[in-house]
This record gives C-alpha cells, structure tokens and sequence, in this order.
C-alpha cells in the first residue's frame, strides 16, 4: 500500500470508512466487520475513518474491539458536532464546552489516550470557528489529539480556522459523480497546505454498478433518503456507471476499482475512504491502487462525468443547509 500525507500524518492512500459497519446500510455484522478491520491492516490500510454519531458511537466502540492489542497499528480519525437530542431532534455543536465533553466521550470509547486526527463534522454557525478550533488545539497540547481536522467546511471558514491551528485535513464527498464542492475547495487547500480525505468515492455505492433501481436497497437503507436515489432518479443515472462498466472490462478490472482510481488521481495530497463491513469488497478497494488510467480513459470519464451530471441532489434538503459552511 503507498502512502500519503496529511498535514505531519502520513497515512495508506486508502482509507476505510467505517460507518457502515454499525448503521446505514443493512443489518450490521459485528464479526465481519472486524475481520474487515484486521485484514485492512494486514493490508497496510492504517486510516479509519469514523464518528461519535454514527449508530450513537457504537461505530467508535466497535473499531476499539478491532484494534485490541493493535491501537498503534493505525491511525483513528473521529469527528464530533453532529447530535442527536434525548427528543431525536438533530443539531449541531461546535461550542468549546461541547468539543471537550465529545473528545473525552469518544477517547472512552475508543480505549484510547489519543485520537490521531480529530475533525469537526459539520460547522456551528452559532459559534465563531476560531472559539471551535480553539479549544481543539487545546486538546492537541493536551496529548489527546495528535491532528485537527474538518468536514464540510467552506473556503472562508477554512481559511479562518487554519488561521487559529493548522488543519490537517478537509474531509468533503468527492467521486465522478461529486466534483463540484471538492474541486471548488482542493485548491484552497492547496494554497494552505491542507490533505483532502474524499468520503464516499463510490458514491454511496452507486458506482460498484450493483444498485439497479430502488428495491435493490433494504428499507432500512439510509440511501433511500437522498434524492439521487430516489426511484427515478436511479433510472436516469444508470447510464453513467455503463461508461464505469466500458472501461472496466477494458482493464479486466471493476466499475468500483476504475472509480476509486480516477479518485486517487486526482492528486497525491488526496485519501479516499471508500466504506466497507467486507472483506472481499476491502480487498478490492485496495486492488485499485495498482490501476493505472490512460489520458483517453480520463478524456471519456470526463466527457461522462461532469460536474453536476447526476439526477438528484447530493444530500436532502437539510443536510444540504449545514455543507459548506
């Protein structure tokens, strides 16, 4: 596995995001995930990405049994801000008060002294980002966090909060068929020396090719609350993954490896965490490393994906309203 750096971290080109295993996306399978998570680091894959929220911080619980014994093996990357209320309400908290109380929760239930790169994952416009990164740096001199981090922030806000402690790295959904928040912010990045970890590099999974139409997800299935898949919207982007399938089958490879590597192309200051709970799928994953895409390949993946090709919104409504910020 190559690596890359993010900021002073130097991490796989790959990471795994971890979300799935506890929520979201079918029935969880506790024991398969783990085995997920040792072979990942048998396969140099260091970089687990995470979160307080996902399944209440379970998913955080969880990655603690897999590294029991492993903990230096690999770098944990946890975010905090999003909550859930007691009424089930959604909100999110970037006060000092809040980012303290969250990093000592999820270091419990990490079962760990540090967190590797701890990330805001969403903006409190209620609170000025210096007052947000401040206390974070706080935890940095502290020992309880090595790196800071942030999700889903915009140029403005990016540039504030590097301003008050370096940043480590933007975290922002970015693959074929998501370019236009990433590639608006890499080069605000760029300018300061910021990594760029691209969440959902498969699109949620759309570009494996394995989602036909809308039944082919469980009803419990969180995709079924954003709008590209909604049933016609699934219709009319299935014709983007058959120029995915064209080219995977010239490079005897998958749609999904293809997507992963014009991901990974995209720059040596750019991680992808692709999500799995299985180790053939990781496996895969990792393959995509050793694919290599010619400049005609890139010419027709640009022709079928340009920015905003797809039908549907990223995110609802809601979830729209706290990006960017």
């Amino acid at each position: 596995m190559k690596t890359r750096k993010l900021g002073a971290l130097e991490v796989s080109e790959i990471g795994l995001g971890c979300m799935g295993m506890s929520f979201g996306y079918g029935e969880p399978d506790d024991g398969e995930s783990i085995a997920t998570m040792h072979r990942a680091l048998e396969l140099d894959v260091v970089l687990f990405n995470t979160s307080n929220e996902y399944a209440g911080g379970q998913n955080e619980e969880l990655i603690a049994k897999a590294l029991t014994g492993r903990r230096d093996a690999a770098l944990i990357n946890t975010k905090f801000g999003l909550f859930t209320d007691t009424d089930g309400s959604k909100g999110v908290r970037g006060d000092p008060e809040f980012v303290r109380s969250a990093c000592e929760a999820s270091l419990k239930r990490l079962n760990t002294d540090y967190i590797d790169l701890y990330s805001i994952h969403r903006v409190d416009v209620a609170t000025p980002i210096e007052d947000t990164i401040g206390e974070m740096s706080r935890l940095v001199e502290e020992g309880k966090v090595r790196a800071i981090g942030i999700s889903e922030a915009g140029a403005d806000t990016l540039r504030r909060a590097h301003a008050t402690h370096p940043i480590t790295a933007l975290e922002t959904e970015y693959s074929l068929w998501t370019r236009d928040a990433a590639e608006e912010f890499l080069p605000v990045c760029r300018e300061l020396g910021i990594g760029f970890i691209a969440y959902s590099p498969l699109g949620r999974g759309f570009l494996t090719g394995t989602i036909r139409a809308a039944t082919d997800l469980d009803e419990s299935d969180r995709r079924h609350n954003f709008p590209r898949f909604a049933a016609e919207n699934i219709a009319e982007n299935i014709s983007l993954v058959e120029t995915l399938q064209d080219v995977a089958s010239e490079l005897d490879c998958k749609p999904a490896q293809v997507a992963l590597a014009w991901v990974m192309s995209r720059g040596d200051d750019v991680v992808a965490i692709p999500g799995t709970k299985r180790r053939t799928y990781l496996e895969e994953n990792v393959a995509a490393g050793d694919i290599t895409l010619t400049a005609d390949i890139f010419a027709r993946l640009d022709q079928a994906f340009p920015a905003g090709v797809a039908a549907g919104e990223r995110h609802n409504e809601r979830m729209l309203g706290q990006m960017g910020r």
